[in-house]
């Protein structure tokens, strides 16, 4: 009695299982016809099926279709520079509180030097970074206190070579409007309290007049 019990469970588990999957088969079609094909190869088509709202089969088709990352998905980190007059301005000062707080150790920060006074300059000459050895933590960006390093979103970095993997600072470094691109509602905030920080600045330099 115990076994037919069982395999009777067993037999209802199996079809309900091979009905769910049917009902997503027969709703995607229908899915399809009601969107008219554009569930596919289109950024409101992945959107939609990244969505709670979508019916029948979800399948992302990478990588010809990716998913759509969050604004706070956070991968290796890139070093900000300001782009003034067609030069880059790096926002590091190779002050080294990355590279102290990083827990794996995987940041390489040499400081530039004055040729004539030998006296340090607060810009890196060299900045690396092993990404082979970075757990994409974010605490790098956290701490920095000049907003000079964010982490990215972009996270295709398969290599043939382990040297493939060292990244310099020409390949680290990124323009402020790509920051903007994927982080958008940070960046805002960031402008915002730096334009408070100005206003306050201004209020009591012109309060000390």
């Amino acid at each position: 009695m115990t076994e037919e019990k069982n395999a009777y469970s067993y037999g209802v588990g199996i079809l309900k299982t091979l009905g769910l999957a049917f009902k997503h088969f027969i709703q995607t079609y229908v899915d399809d016809i009601r969107r008219h094909g554009k569930r596919y190869y289109s950024t409101d088509g992945v959107a939609y099926r990244s969505s709670k709202d979508v019916s029948g089969i979800f399948t992302i088709q990478y990588p010809e279709e990716k998913l759509i990352v969050p604004e706070e998905f956070r991968y290796v980190p890139f070093l900000i520079f300001d782009e003034k007059d067609g030069e880059k301005v790096y926002r590091c000062t190779s002050c080294g509180i990355c590279a102290k707080v990083c827990p794996p150790q995987c940041i390489w920060i040499v400081r530039s030097s004055d040729p004539n006074t030998g006296r340090p300059i607060p810009d890196p000459a060299e900045f690396t970074i092993d990404i082979d050895i970075c757990m994409n933590c974010g605490l790098c960006a956290e701490y920095c206190p000049f907003d000079a390093i964010k982490m990215d979103h972009d996270y295709e970095l398969s290599a043939y070579e382990r040297k493939s993997n060292v990244y310099d600072k020409a390949r680290l470094g990124k323009p402020v409007s790509y920051y903007a691109s994927i982080r958008p509602i940070n960046y805002a905030r960031e402008q915002a309290a730096e334009l408070e920080a100005e206003a306050q600045r201004a209020a009591r330099k012109s309060s000390h007049a």
